[in-house]
């Protein structure tokens, strides 16, 4: 009999006797995933509420989150002004497009319309290229005054720039002081405007149809598999309006394809960069160091990713089920409970754990992460095995406090909480224009 069995036998058998905090009702119904995304069906599942829990607690703890991420203590979105806002990365004093475009694509989806439009200013104003070789380009690091610290940019910003802005215009329309289907416009216009003569290259690459880990220097020769949202592009395909539909149809396709290629078959890990045909990458030298190709930070967006597809096209259900038990399989095989952030791809250990945060907040070594305890639990729109209920349950009773170590991630953990509890809770969507 394998550990994980054995681990399995007695989670159910505390399940079973009232020493887990499960809700009463179907506490031993095996979830489901369902068979058509919400581009067909325009429904979305509601786990928490197979699992139980009410409607109106459900609800209620999801503002609550939104309201920790946004408003509470260690709050990482911050006003200036009468009509702007950032999301600060506070472990690293900064505000990234990663952040701000998360921080938009939170507030469309929940119908904030206010903070919506005060973080889209603020990314306008500071972050993004108004003229020149990366025009409609979003620097990807700025400091909380404006002041630029990493000019180029990550194409993971603009890919949820575009399709938050898409939304937004579904949602909320265009005839106010923000045109949000025109800036989305905007930006894949200027990066189809970009042939490499003056070093900077469309972040998704023409030939291969896949998203670049940057549009300029190195990054335009690879890619990082947390970057690519088949559905995304599926959304532009059908809202965008600028005469590429069959062209971003094909970047689904394709990013579907390049991820079997980059996701391990039997761990379900896949590295933070590779090249396009899902090859390991040389990683270039951090902190003194080249690290061996690894699951670490950005790789923890993935299982939340395939989640998001399945949950919106279900178009690779086959593959998307069978990865999401692996993944939740090895997770769970490594104690569900204690579990690591950061591990080889092939399971083993890693020789050297990447470090987080700058200063008083920088946080050495490997800790069981509440923002990888989300992600892995939003796998579970995906996953038809027993297992997933036990993980969702890790998400509803998480919180985001500091680790024993002193360490705390009020943004990157914080935001990956939120997000899960988004989806697991029906209320990360398809947003359709108003009156479809």
């Amino acid at each position: 009999m394998t550990m994980s069995l054995i681990r399995r036998i007695v989670v159910s058998a505390a399940a079973a006797a009232g020493l887990l905090a499960m809700p009463a009702a179907n506490a031993q119904n095996q979830l489901k995933p369902w068979t058509r995304g919400g581009f067909e069906t325009h429904r979305y599942r509601n786990v928490f509420a197979e699992m139980g829990y009410a409607p109106a607690e459900i609800d209620a703890r999801l503002e609550a989150i939104f309201q920790e991420v946004f408003y509470g203590p260690d709050k990482v979105y911050f006003e200036v002004g009468d009509d702007m806002g950032y999301m600060s990365d506070v472990k690293n004093f900064d505000a990234r497009t990663e952040g701000m475009s998360y921080g938009m694509m939170i507030a469309v989806q929940l119908d904030k319309k206010a903070e919506f439009d005060r973080l889209f200013r603020w990314a306008k104003k500071y972050m993004q290229y108004q003229d020149g070789p990366m025009k409609g380009y979003f620097a990807w690091s700025l400091a909380p005054d404006g002041t630029i610290k990493g000019r180029g940019p990550a194409s993971d910003g603009e890919l949820y720039f575009i399709t938050s802005l898409i939304f937004a215009s579904n949602r909320w329309g265009n005839d106010g002081d923000i045109n949000y289907l025109a800036e989305a416009q905007f930006i894949l216009d200027s990066s189809w405007e970009k042939d490499g003569s003056e070093g900077i290259k469309p972040f998704i690459d023409k030939e291969n149809h896949l998203i670049v880990f940057t549009p300029d220097g190195r990054g335009t020769g690879y890619t990082d598999p947390s970057y690519h949202l088949p559905a995304f592009y599926e959304v532009w395909a059908r809202w965008a309006d600028d005469g590429r539909a069959d062209f971003y149809r094909a970047c689904a396709d394709a990013s579907r394809e390049y991820l079997h290629k980059s996701i391990n078959p039997e761990t379900g890990l896949n590295p933070d960069t590779n090249n396009f045909d899902g090859s390991f990458i040389e990683s270039p030298a951090f902190f003194g160091r080249r690290m061996k190709p690894a699951f670490r930070f950005d790789s923890w967006r993935v299982p939340m990713n395939i989640a998001l597809d399945y949950s919106w096209a279900c178009a690779d259900r086959e593959w998307q089920t069978n990865y999401a038990n692996t993944i939740q399989d090895f997770f769970y095989s490594k104690g569900i409970d204690t579990f690591a952030d950061q591990y080889n791809v092939d399971g083993t250990e890693v020789e050297f754990a990447m470090p987080a945060g700058q200063g008083e907040f920088r946080g050495t070594g490997t800790r069981h992460s509440v923002g990888l305890v989300a992600t892995v639990a939003a796998a579970t729109l995906a996953a038809d095995h027993a297992i997933s209920r036990e993980f969702v349950q890790r998400l509803w009773d998480s919180r985001n406090v500091p680790y024993e170590d002193g360490y705390f991630d009020a943004y990157y953990d914080g935001i990956l909480r939120l997000f899960a509890f988004m989806h697991l809770s029906g209320h990360y969507r398809v947003i359709e224009p108003v009156g479809n």
